[in-house]
């Protein structure tokens, strides 16, 4: 079993930033990449960013710049730096991570509870 808990959202003003934080635990022997989507009210959940094991990172279009993915291996744990936040950014933002199991072999796909980015003044 993978455990992500997530953390870091909240309501900033339009121009303002915040970090989020997605902890992974559990049976994990390796990860292979870790990544943030969103879901807005009533829309379909998008890609934001990945990064891979390596480092490799894929942002998506409407957030180059503006976001930054990191990630600390040795705490299998990503970040999502969100600078001049705008209100359509406002979504509920979760974490993925695929990696093998340590523990009974196989892969996993997991994805945390979500945590709500609200960009309002």
């Amino acid at each position: 079993q993978v455990q992500l808990v997530e953390s870091g959202g909240g309501l900033v003003q339009p121009g303002g930033s915040l970090r989020l934080s997605c902890a992974a635990s559990g049976s994990i022997f390796s990860i292979y990449v870790m990544g943030w989507y969103r879901q807005a009210s009533g829309m379909q959940r998008e890609l934001v960013a990945t990064i891979t094991a390596d480092g490799s990172t894929l942002y998506a279009d409407t957030v180059k710049g503006r976001f930054t993915i990191a990630s600390d291996n040795d705490k299998n744990t990503v970040y999502l730096q969100t600078n001049s936040l705008k209100p359509e950014d406002t979504a509920v933002y979760s974490c993925n991570v695929q990696g093998s199991r340590r523990y009974g072999g196989g892969t996993f796909d997991a994805w945390g509870q979500g945590t709500l980015v609200t960009v309002s003044s």
